[in-house]
Formats: C-alpha cells, sequence, structure tokens
C-alpha cells in the first residue's frame, strides 16, 4: 500500500505543479530542437518530433489524466450506485431491470462504447469521460447490489423499516454506509482502468485532442520515430504503467484495511506460521 500512495502521490503532485510550472510550454513548438536528447539545452528528458518539452507534456499529461480518471469514476458512481441501491432496496421488477440492464451495457466494452460515441458526437475529452464513465457503472451497481442485499437482511434494518423508516432513509443510513469500504476500493481499481481507457482512446484519436498534452497520443505520435528516438516512446508508456500500477496497489491495500472478512484470515495465517 505505501508503494501504491507513493506513485499516486508522485501523479498528483506532478498535476498540480503544472498548473504552477512546466520547465518550457508543452505547446510551444521549437524547430531547430527537434530530438533533442535528455539534459541538453534546458530539456530535461528531451523534445519530440516539433522541439517540445517532453517534461512539460507529461505533467500536463498526468493533470488530464487524473481530470479524465475523476470525472468518468464520478459518473460511474453516480449512476451506478444510486441504481444498485435501487436493486437491493426494491426487489423485484425494479431489481430484474437494473440487472438486465447492467447485463447489455457489460457487453459494450469501453473503448467500443467511447468509438460509438465518437461516431456520434466528435471525438474528445467530453465524449471519453462519458464513455468509459458509462461502461464502469453496470460494475458500480451490481457492487452495490450484492453488497447492499447482505445489508438488507440485517436486523437492524428490518427493525428500522418496522418502525417506518422510509426507502431513502434506509438507503443513506444504513446500505451506503456498510458498502462505502467496498466503493473505495472499487473506486480506485476503476480509476486505474480509467486512465488505461483514456490512454487507449487517446493513441487511436478519440480521446483527448491536440493542441492539449496527452500520454496516449504522445505514444501514438512517438511511434513512427522509434529508430530516431525510443525514449519518446518510454516516457508516455511508463507513466501510463506506473499511474495503474500504483493504482492498483493502493486499491488492494484498502482491500486489505477496509474487507473486515479478510483480517481474520491474515491473522489465523500469521498464527499458523508462528
Amino acid at each position: 500500500m505505501i508503494a501504491g500512495l507513493a506513485l499516486v502521490g508522485l501523479v498528483i503532485a506532478t498535476a498540480v505543479l503544472s498548473f504552477a510550472w512546466t520547465p518550457k510550454s508543452p505547446t510551444h513548438v521549437v524547430i531547430p530542437d527537434r530530438f533533442v536528447g535528455p539534459g541538453q539545452r534546458g530539456y530535461l528528458l528531451g523534445s519530440d518530433q516539433f522541439g517540445r518539452d517532453v517534461l512539460s507534456m507529461l505533467m500536463v499529461g498526468a493533470r488530464n489524466t487524473l481530470f479524465v480518471g475523476i470525472v468518468a469514476v464520478g459518473i460511474a458512481a453516480g449512476l451506478g450506485v444510486p441504481l444498485g441501491g435501487l436493486a437491493a432496496l426494491r426487489r423485484g421488477s425494479a431489481e430484474e431491470l437494473v440487472m438486465r440492464g447492467s447485463d447489455v451495457m457489460l457487453a459494450f466494452p469501453a473503448l467500443l462504447l467511447a468509438i460509438l460515441f465518437a461516431a456520434v458526437f466528435r471525438p474528445g475529452t467530453l465524449t471519453a469521460m462519458v464513455a468509459i464513465g458509462l461502461a464502469f457503472t453496470p460494475v458500480f451497481a451490481r457492487l452495490v447490489r450484492g453488497a447492499g442485499l447482505q445489508v438488507m437482511a440485517q436486523d437492524y434494518v428490518t427493525a428500522a423499516r418496522t418502525f417506518g423508516s422510509s426507502p431513502s432513509g434506509i438507503f443513506w443510513r444504513h446500505l451506503l454506509p456498510n458498502v462505502a469500504n467496498v466503493l473505495i476500493v472499487q473506486a480506485t481499481v476503476a480509476f486505474a482502468l480509467a486512465i488505461l481507457a483514456e490512454a487507449a482512446l487517446s493513441y487511436l484519436g478519440l480521446g483527448t485532442q491536440p493542441p492539449t498534452p496527452s500520454w496516449g497520443r504522445m505514444l501514438n505520435e512517438a511511434q513512427n520515430y522509434l529508430s530516431r528516438s525510443a525514449l519518446l516512446a518510454l516516457w508516455p508508456g511508463l507513466s501510463i504503467a506506473l499511474s495503474v500500477l500504483g493504482f492498483n496497489l493502493l486499491g488492494d491495500g484498502l482491500r486489505d484495511l477496509l474487507d473486515p472478512k479478510l483480517q481474520p484470515r491474515e491473522s489465523q495465517i500469521r498464527g499458523g506460521l508462528n
């Protein structure tokens, strides 16, 4: 978990710093400085085929990546949590409708859904965020519904119903607080997947559009110059890999910390080893 926090903290710090400072303008083209090596002429990580500073582009790209991830996960949770809660509270036809709708949505991967959106609307950051968010909505809905059914079977929920608590009151007072832990873990995992999805969409030209820097588009542009400067592909690829790794490690650490079912098991394992 510590490694995950360190990597995620590094990405967040880089994104925040980019609002106040970057070594150079990430969109400034200097043709005479094309393919400058790292550490030369003031370019810490070198320059690309247009003479733009790679480090500055990576820093602004981190900001864009986090923004897309936050909005996409926010859309997924904002739609999926109420739908999952409705399925757990109402059961019957409402549950069946939500679950069958989730099955239909799960049949469309985020990338395919984004391509569909790009065909109807114009490609861009907003299109990518909405497509990724909608693709992840069924995951949150199923998670809340599954965990919510366990909460609804508890005696204190039965007592609350007996004393006339409304479904919305049960949702806010009992169901949501008890599934918050699994939602936090799922949000970190979904964030990692959103980073990958955004990078893939930008690589295909369906995500963030020029001149805004994007790690995925940096990879796409670098593939034509691998023989000239392989580092152009290394830096954005490494940024994506470390970001995804960081959020995955953070999610695993939060799961171990917040899931009470894992703690007795770990105690038994340690006791057996001793």
